[in-house]
């Protein structure tokens, strides 16, 4: 048994923690347009349920805009249906060649909402963090008792605290970065 049998996984699944959140921010509207906020957004087509991507062409032309040009006609009422059912909370104006979804500005307590959604998932991921880091710990608990020296396994707790450390940083980090953008006006 080697230390690395239990930091590897850990710092793997950390490593996921961090990537889960960073996606889960990039959903959280900030009052910017960002075609991402679409990504849970699905819609029917030939049979199947697809994201809107597939199905038309998704833009940014400006701060405030998102331009979505479906590829086929009858996609259109597809489109705008499967919006207007969603918690985006945004409605989309059609003029027969493109969907436009113009972002509102946020109010004050929206902003704040979205802090407290932001900060949510942050906790969820270093919840994460937290578990790699003490199943790690409890594996090298483990492997003491079948054999591996004590000073060994001090020394990979002691990598296992600083790996999480490491992530709860960026963790921190990349919610400092999206209250940021929330709260700036």
């Amino acid at each position: 048994m080697e230390p690395s049998d239990y930091l590897l996984p850990a710092e793997e699944k950390m490593e996921m923690a961090v990537a889960y959140l960073d996606e889960a921010l990039a959903h959280i509207r900030a009052g910017k347009a960002n075609p991402k906020i679409l990504d849970g957004i699905r819609v029917e087509y030939y049979g199947s349920t697809v994201p809107i991507s597939n199905v038309a062409n998704v833009s940014v032309p400006d701060a405030r805009t998102i331009m979505i040009t479906p590829w086929e006609k009858p996609m259109f009422k597809e489109i705008e249906k499967a919006i207007i059912n969603s918690e985006l909370g945004i409605m989309p104006e059609n003029n027969g060649e493109v969907i436009r979804l113009s972002i509102p500005p946020l109010t004050e307590d929206r902003r704040k909402m979205l802090v407290k959604q932001s900060k949510a998932e942050a906790e969820t991921a270093k919840v994460s963090v937290r578990n790699a880091r003490r199943d790690a710990i409890d594996g090298l608990k483990k492997a003491v008792k079948q054999g591996m020296s004590e000073d060994v396994s001090k020394d990979a707790e002691a990598q296992a605290q600083k790996l999480h450390d490491r992530y709860l940083k960026k963790i921190d980090d990349l919610f400092a970065a999206k209250e940021k953008e929330i709260l700036t006006v």
